[in-house]
C-alpha cells in the first residue's frame, strides 16, 4: 500500500532506538524526508546510518539533530535547525519504575518536562505552519499506561494521560484545516530501555530473559492478549499510517497498539 508520504517532511523525536527509530525507518521507506532526534551526536549519527542502510537506495532523505528536547533550550535549538515539518511524531519519553513515596518533586517535573512539554512546545511551534499549508499530522506516542496507570510508575502513567488530553484538545482546534492530531498507545514494547530492564530483572532473579518475559506477562500484564513484548516495528506500522494522507478521517483519536492489554471497547 502506498501511504502517499513521498515528499512529506517528518520529525520523529527520541528516535535513536525503539519505537522512534522504527517509526523513522517506516516513514523514510514510504518516501518521507525524515529528521531523527536524540540527545547525543553519536547516537543520532548511528541511528541515521541505520535508517539509511534500510532504504537500499530508495525512500526519502534522512537527517538528524542532536538536542535534549526535555528542555526549552533544546527545543529552541531543534526548531532553529528544523523550522517546518508536515509530520510531527512526539515519541520522546522516559520511564522509571519507582514507588510513589520515593518519587520526588524533581522526578515529577523531569517526567513532565520530557514526556509532555517536549510535545507541547513542538506542536505549538509547528501547528500554525501546518494549518497555513492546509495539511499536517501531529502524533503523540502515549502508552496503555495512560489509561491503566501502573502502580509501579505513577508519574510515568500520569504524563501519558496528559499526552492524551493535549492531543485531544489540539485536535479540537484543527476542524476544517486538513491537519489531524492523534495519539498512539503502545503496550509493553521491546524497546531498548525495556529490554535492558528485563535483562537486569532476569539476572537478579536467576531467570533467562525468556522466562522473565513470561513472568512479566503472568504477574504484571496478565490482560495482554498478545502475551509477549510488542516489536517496535509493529507500533511503527500504525504510526506510519496515522501520519499519512490515508488517515484523513482519523482525528482526535487514541489508537491502541497495546497487544490487547487494555480491557475496554472504547
Amino acid at each position: 500500500m502506498d501511504l502517499q508520504l513521498t515528499g512529506k517532511r517528518a520529525l520523529v523525536t527520541g528516535s535513536t532506538a525503539g519505537i522512534g527509530l522504527a517509526a523513522a525507518s517506516a516513514l523514510a521507506r514510504e518516501g518521507a524526508s525524515v529528521v531523527l532526534n536524540g540527545r547525543s551526536v553519536e547516537r543520532v549519527e548511528g541511528a541515521v546510518g541505520r535508517v539509511r542502510e534500510g532504504l537500499d537506495g530508495s525512500g526519502g532523505e534522512v537527517a538528524g539533530v542532536a538536542a535534549d528536547l526535555g528542555t526549552a533550550e533544546g527545543v529552541e535549538e531543534l526548531l532553529r535547525r528544523v523550522p517546518e515539518v508536515d509530520v510531527l511524531v512526539n515519541n520522546l519519553g522516559i520511564f522509571e519504575p519507582k514507588g510513589f513515596a520515593e518519587i520526588t518533586d524533581d522526578d515529577w517535573f523531569r517526567f513532565f518536562e520530557t514526556n509532555v512539554m517536549s510535545g507541547v512546545r513542538l506542536a505549538r511551534a509547528y501547528l500554525p505552519g501546518m494549518t497555513g499549508r492546509g495539511w499536517g499530522r501531529i502524533i503523540f506516542v502515549s502508552s496503555e499506561s495512560g489509561v491503566q496507570i501502573p502502580a509501579e510508575m505513577i508519574h510515568y502513567g500520569t504524563t501519558k494521560t496528559a499526552q492524551l488530553a493535549v492531543a485531544r484538545g489540539l485536535a479540537e482546534t484543527t476542524a476544517g484545516t486538513g491537519v489531524t492530531v492523534n495519539s498512539v498507545l503502545p503496550g509493553p514494547t521491546a524497546s531498548e530501555g525495556v529490554t535492558t530492564f528485563v535483562g537486569q530483572m532476569a539476572e537478579a532473579q536467576g531467570l533467562s530473559e525468556s522466562e522473565m518475559e513470561d513472568e512479566f506477562f503472568r504477574s504484571a500484564r496478565p490482560s495482554s492478549l498478545l502475551g509477549r513484548f510488542i516489536e517496535p516495528e509493529e507500533v511503527a506500522a500504525l504510526i506510519a499510517y496515522v501520519a499519512s494522507p490515508l488517515s484523513s478521517a482519523t482525528n482526535g483519536a487514541s489508537l491502541r497498539a497495546d497487544g490487547g492489554v487494555v480491557r475496554s471497547i472504547v
